[in-house]
């Protein structure tokens, strides 16, 4: 199984990507996780202490030079090493820390953008193994030749015009890629809720409801896991996963809405 989580910056996708790679690694699936974003905080949400933190790779200015080169640079670089050299291992759960291309800083990013791109080419085309991956708001990581191997992806918004508007607008760029397997997850919002009709909304998989437990651990910790109310943490993913794997069976029809979250 191989998802990616997307979303507006700040409506909870690393949270979430962190509960369902903590949800799998409990049910015995060993996930990696593939932090992709611009904040690079997959890492602590899974309680990582700041010294542990791995160089993102995307800042390895010596290990970008050396795959891709500079100037003339070999745009399909062997990254078949980088996966296991570069993990961090948190009990069961293998954490890879690629970053984006918007987060690198100034100058050309052509090289780093290369090697990015092969290595989550080779993580999703080449490896047979549990893969999260927390991307950008948009899906400029996927390409069509990657797109194919992502059984899911997961849109998250909180219940805001200006959320939901970027949720559409990332499953949309995702279905023009051929990613049309989708669901939706609201954060922070009470059920019941009736969505806007904005173009492109994936079929809603979850509600997230404010959970006072995590709003608490946040004053005083950036993990994510761990809550005592680790009862609806484990309700939510397994809704998202069971939405997913109903947007996947061949029976499935086209449009048809998943099982109301609880």
């Amino acid at each position: 199984m191989k998802l990616a989580v997307a979303g507006k910056g700040g409506v909870g996708k690393t949270t979430l990507t962190a509960w369902l790679g903590d949800y799998l690694a409990r049910q015995g699936r060993s996930p990696w996780l593939v932090d992709a974003d611009t904040a690079l905080s997959l890492g602590s949400a899974l309680g990582l202490p700041a010294e542990a933190l791995p160089t993102p790779l995307i800042r390895d200015e010596a290990l970008i030079r050396e795959r891709v080169g500079k100037g003339f640079i070999n745009l399909n670089p062997d990254v078949s090493d980088l996966p296991d050299r570069l993990r961090v291992r948190l009990g069961d759960i293998n954490l890879l820390v690629m970053g984006s291309v918007a987060g690198a800083g100034g100058g050309c990013a052509c090289e780093a953008n290369a090697l990015l791109k092969s290595l989550l080419a080779h993580l999703l085309l080449d490896r047979d193994q549990c893969l999260l991956v927390d991307l950008e708001a948009g899906v400029e990581h996927l390409g069509r030749g990657t797109v194919a191997a992502v059984d899911g992806l997961i849109v998250t918004a909180e219940p805001s015009w200006r959320s939901l508007s970027v949720a559409g607008q990332v499953a949309t760029m995702a279905a023009e890629l051929g990613l049309t397997r989708q669901v939706l997850v609201l954060n922070r919002a009470q059920s019941p809720i009736t969505l806007p009709a904005l173009a492109g909304l994936p079929p809603l998989a979850a509600i997230i409801p404010p959970l006072s437990s995590l709003a608490d651990r946040q004053l005083t910790s950036p993990s994510v896991l761990h809550l005592p109310q680790q009862d609806v943490v484990d309700r939510i993913c397994r809704d998202i996963l069971s939405a997913l794997e109903t947007r996947l069976a061949p029976e499935a029809e086209e449009g048809v809405q998943p099982p109301s979250p609880r």
